[in-house]
């Protein structure tokens, strides 16, 4: 399945913001509806506003080409989106009114406690109401118990998981010999347990000689001042710092690392957008790494780079510095739901479902495929490191900050899968 395929040829980057907005005829059919479940006011709404982007970037795309193909005729993709407020309990009653409204696919991401609910009311949902059933599609809730333990039919996952990342993380922190104390910080719930259990982990594995100088858990979303953190870091004789952090409790984290002239390097989840190039600015410069399945300056050394057309196309969309933070694996998760459904036939969970496992995706510089076992979706992760967008070998950088990401490290798709433990119940009517 691709998603641009022009990309291939010549002409592709004015194919392709042609592409990202044209008003083509609007298709015959009803929309298929898809809800998105997320964190749209609080203290991570940029969170949930970049998302929304993504998502309706990518719809839009589709919508341009007529929608999606069913045995009636084309339909157009539509989005509705339901405030959680990031919380487990609002996000329970959003997502009684996204069943009250008959909306056969749920989206959610921003956070994996939210994720974790979210899949057993799924799952009960589903049981209770046979003719009304959803399909949860995961676009960045990464705790690794989600395609585990806690792994479902209903539920396919389009990031990779916290482990998947952290062994990218892993990989070039192995290969730094001036790491030698590393501190790990992060949220304190699963997601934030899940990344520091991995960190030590894989660490003393693959790097025995580390120390971990210490480690803490702070309370999500809550935090106006890290200086307090920091000097407890700085403390421990920490030249490295491990985090999962995202949103405003990463950007303020690195503003106070930046404020207090400290000097370890990071290694993090998401620091390449929300604020954090700017807030770290020229002390991240060499030091700060983001792993991410693509960033803006991946197409590097590419001729006529279909990865560059892509980030073009999304740029001209929004053009605001601080709508700039593109997630690929949101436009690979609508654009797979929008072949699974034309392979279907269907707007039909389970047909959707069985459609989705295997599926493999492929554009002209992406590619991935969702594994069976356990709905994870296997894909390439890039480990990139912060650079100044003059003189730092870069063609973009994030949110107009003048610093931007150069790869550092590629790991191809089969590298980055791990063994499942999952135990799926299958569903087969």
């Amino acid at each position: 399945m691709t998603i641009f395929p022009t990309l291939k040829r010549l002409p592709a980057v004015a194919l392709l913001l042609t592409a990202a907005t044209a008003m083509a005829a609007a298709p015959a059919g009803a929309p298929i509806r898809i809800g998105m479940i997320d964190g749209m006011s609080g203290a991570f709404a940029n969170a949930g506003e970049a998302v929304q982007r993504n998502i309706q970037f990518s719809i839009d795309l589709i919508n341009a080409k007529g929608g999606v193909k069913l045995p009636d005729g084309m339909h157009p993709l539509q989005l509705t989106v339901f405030d959680n407020k990031l919380g487990v309990e609002d996000s329970l009653v959003q997502f009684r009114q996204l069943t009250d409204q008959r909306i056969p696919f749920m989206i959610e991401g921003n956070s994996s406690a939210v994720a974790a609910a979210l899949i057993d009311a799924v799952n009960k949902h589903n049981q209770r109401e046979p003719q009304q059933r959803v399909l949860f599609l995961n676009y960045s809730a990464v705790d690794p118990a989600l395609t585990n333990e806690k792994c479902s039919f209903w539920h396919f996952r389009f990031d990779a998981n916290a482990d998947m990342r952290m062994q990218a993380l892993t990989e070039v922190i192995k290969g730094d010999t001036n790491a030698k104390r590393v501190y790990l910080i992060g949220q304190d719930y699963s997601f934030g347990r899940q990344v520091a259990k991995a960190a030590r982990e894989q660490l003393a594995q693959k790097r025995p000689d580390i120390v971990i100088a210490g480690e803490e858990l702070h309370p999500i979303g809550k935090i106006k001042d890290f200086a307090p953190y920091i000097a407890k870091i700085r403390s421990s004789g920490a030249d490295t710092v491990v985090t999962g952090n995202w949103g405003n409790d990463l950007t303020l984290l690195v503003k106070a690392a930046r404020d207090a002239g400290f000097k370890a390097k990071f290694y993090t989840f998401y620091a390449n957008g929300l604020g954090a190039p700017a807030a770290i600015g020229d002390a991240g410069v060499g030091t700060v790494r983001a792993v991410a399945e693509w960033h803006p300056n991946a197409g590097a050394g590419m001729r006529d780079s279909p990865s560059d057309a892509f980030y073009q196309a999304f740029r001209k969309r929004y053009p605001l510095a601080k709508d700039d933070y593109v997630h690929m694996r949101m436009h690979v998760m609508i654009d797979m739901l929008a072949k699974a459904i034309e392979t279907a036939k269907s707007t039909d969970a389970i047909a959707v479902a069985r459609a989705l496992e295997g599926a493999h995706y492929r554009n002209a510089f992406h590619e991935a495929t969702m594994r069976a076992a356990d709905h994870q979706l296997i894909q390439p992760l890039y480990v990139s490191v912060m650079q100044k967008l003059d003189g730092g070998g870069i063609r973009f950088d994030n949110e107009g900050s003048g610093y931007g990401f150069k790869t550092e490290r590629y790991v191809p798709a089969a590298q980055t899968a791990l063994p499942t433990t999952c135990k799926m119940q299958r569903v087969e009517r």
